[in-house]
């Protein structure tokens, strides 16, 4: 039986159109939705484009219902992972899926990890920091920002004069490479 990937995104959803093309012949692993926050996020048509289904939902429906947990379990998910999403994830599913869902950070952690670092923020901050590397951290999420147990850490060079979007570029790069192998591997260590 094929294991089950649930892929949570906010936005654009690159990484989750990685995923899903990574895992769309696989015998071992398949996307099997996709789940927003936000009903404007280009997730929704990637998610389209490979028929997958995908659900929006509200920060009523996210924090004070199970509905998005019950909706999981109904389709057996066996990891859920976060691709560029931005809310914290509640206890109550953090409880339903323990050591399930993982997190992608477009830093080193622990450095420029937290509240508010996400995106061109992480990226602004390892600049103005002065860092001759950053990376991307693929980690368990928990019920702080970005402090769950470390899976996995790809680094790139910072070379002098790099401009934010060539950070931006180098680890988008790392993302698209390492993210989808990470999960195959997790995936397989996981009992059936």
């Amino acid at each position: 039986m094929k294991k089950r990937i649930a892929i949570f995104a906010s936005g654009s959803g690159s990484n989750a159109q990685k995923i899903m093309e990574h895992f769309k012949r696989s015998a071992d692993a398949e996307v099997v939705l996709i789940l927003t926050n936000n009903p404007q996020a280009y997730v929704l048509q990637r998610a389209d484009n490979f028929e997958i289904p995908s659900h929006v939902f509200t920060r009523q429906e996210f924090y004070e219902t199970d509905d998005v947990i019950r909706m999981l379990k109904n389709l057996q998910v066996d990891l859920i992972v976060l691709a560029g999403f931005l809310w914290l994830v509640p206890k109550s599913l953090l409880a339903a899926f323990p050591n399930k869902i993982i997190n992608l950070h477009p830093a080193l952690l622990p450095k420029f990890g937290g509240k508010g670092m996400y995106g061109d923020h992480v990226h602004k901050a390892v600049l103005a920091a002065g860092e001759e590397e950053s990376g991307i951290t693929i980690h368990f999420a928990n019920e702080q920002f970005d402090e769950g147990e470390i899976i996995h850490q790809s680094k790139f060079k910072i070379e002098p004069g790099d401009s934010l979007e060539m950070i931006k570029f180098k680890g988008q790069q790392l993302e698209h490479q390492n993210f989808p192998k990470v999960i195959e591997n997790l995936l397989k260590k996981m009992k059936s």
